[in-house]
C-alpha cells in the first residue's frame, strides 16, 4: 500500500488497523517550509497510536486558510516530504475547509493537534468523540512557524 492515500481509501485502512488490533492517529496541517516544530509535533502524535496518518492541507484549503502567497511549496511535494518521515504511515491530502471529512473516512482513534491548541479548543474534538475517539497535544511549545519563518526570509532579503 502506497503511503500517499486518497480519502477513499482511508475506510480501508481504518478496517484494516482494526482487525490488527492496532490503533491510529491522525494529525493535521499545511506543512509549507517544513521545519523542526513540525517534526516534533509528528514524532508526539506518532507516540499516540500505533500508526500515524497525516493530513495535508490543499493548495486550494491552504489558500483560504493562510491567505494568498500560500503555501510556498506545492501540495504534493509537501505530502511527499511528509510522507518521507520515519514516524509517518500514510499522507492524504485533503481540500475542505477543515479535516472533519478525513476524520469520518477514517474514525481515528485519536486525533493530534500542536501546541497552539488545547484539547478543549481543538474544533474537530466533537466529531472525534462523537465516532469513539479521543483528542490530544502534541508537539514543542509554538516557537516555530512557517510565518515567522517566512518574515524572518524577508527582513533577511531586504537588507
Amino acid at each position: 500500500m502506497s503511503r500517499r492515500l486518497t480519502l477513499a481509501e482511508l475506510p480501508r485502512v481504518r478496517a484494516e488497523a482494526s482487525a490488527a488490533g492496532r490503533s491510529i492517529a491522525l494529525a493535521n496541517g499545511v506543512f509549507d517550509l517544513f521545519h523542526v516544530g513540525h517534526l516534533r509535533y509528528l514524532e508526539g502524535a506518532r507516540a499516540e497510536a500505533d500508526l500515524l496518518v497525516v493530513a495535508v492541507n490543499s493548495d486550494a484549503s491552504t489558500r483560504a486558510y493562510k491567505g494568498p502567497g500560500r503555501p510556498v511549496i506545492g501540495e504534493d511535494e509537501r505530502a511527499e516530504i511528509v510522507a518521507a518521515l520515519r514516524c509517518v504511515d500514510h499522507v492524504v491530502v485533503f481540500d475542505s475547509p477543515d479535516v472533519i471529512p478525513v476524520i469520518r473516512a477514517l474514525r481515528p482513534d485519536v486525533q493530534v493537534k500542536g501546541t497552539d491548541y488545547t484539547p478543549e479548543t481543538i474544533p474537530e474534538a466533537a466529531e472525534v468523540r462523537a465516532l469513539g475517539g479521543r483528542v490530544a497535544v502534541a508537539g514543542d511549545p509554538k516557537e516555530h512557524s512557517t510565518t515567522a519563518l517566512l518574515a524572518a526570509l524577508e527582513a533577511a532579503r531586504r537588507r
